[in-house]
């Protein structure tokens, strides 16, 4: 027996670190807060998620998602911080891979790309628990995506993290030009790009799918880069050309 509990908890151990976790920061569609081509008012309000376009719609995160048969929606957690109107966590139904998902209030798009940065960098680590697993979050998290507004067409941060330690982090920015944009603060934050654009665009959920998906099969960029264009070809009938040439997968 005493060589038992050694053996258990070196299989727990294991389990833990095999654990994957995908932060998703969503700057919910605003066309009072923010610099966007006004949509129909009532999927326009960054303050009703339940009816926003890159939440509950049908192409939204949190919907689109629930459609996967890869993916099971394990917890819903109402406003788990400020600004944040509401946290879901899905599980892949063949890895050990949690993909969390925030709904950021569409009025705070700057502390929604504030945060994203931090992510990036390493800043603001968490731990999420989730059924009594301990996911990790924010800084510590493996892939941080975002999508939304290109709020940096707006604003500016007041400033853009280096990074903190020696955690290899990806990040996928599906706004409008993310790549032109947001290059130099992600070079700095130390994370790699896995997947961002070159043009205007719609970040709606499909080509976040593709992304996860890819990721988690380990595929190279521009298999996953490949797989976003065709699925953003297929909602958007704008021609494979065109699709492949607004994502990039390099710097």
């Amino acid at each position: 027996m005493k060589f038992i509990f050694p053996f258990l908890i070196l299989l727990f151990s294991q389990s833990l670190a095999q654990i994957k976790t995908v932060h998703v920061l969503v700057a919910l569609c605003d066309n009072k807060n923010q610099g966007i081509v006004p949509v129909p008012a009532k999927i326009g309000n960054g303050q009703d998620p339940p009816n926003n376009l890159y939440w509950g719609c049908g192409y939204g995160v949190k919907t689109f998602f629930k459609k996967q048969n890869d993916w099971k929606l394990i917890k819903s957690i109402p406003n788990p911080e400020t600004n944040i109107y509401e946290r879901v966590v899905f599980k892949h139904s063949s890895t050990n891979t949690y993909l969390i998902a925030d709904a950021y209030d569409g009025a705070f798009i700057k502390k929604t790309t504030s945060d994203l940065m931090d992510y990036t960098a390493g800043l603001q680590k968490k731990e999420i628990d989730v059924n009594g697993t301990k996911l990790k979050a924010g800084g510590s998290a493996d892939l941080i995506c975002y999508v939304g507004h290109n709020g940096l067409m707006d604003f500016s941060l007041e400033k853009y993290p280096e990074k903190s330690d020696e955690q290899k982090r990806d990040v996928a920015i599906f706004a409008c030009a993310s790549k032109s944009y947001f290059k130099a603060p992600v070079k700095k934050s130390g994370a790699n790009p896995l997947i961002w654009t070159t043009h205007l665009m719609c970040p709606e959920a499909y080509t976040l799918v593709a992304t996860v998906n890819g990721w988690i099969k380990k595929d190279k960029p521009e298999v996953i880069r490949e797989s976003v264009a065709q699925a953003y070809n297929k909602y958007h009938k704008c021609g494979i050309k065109g699709a492949r040439n607004l994502f990039s997968a390099t710097w």
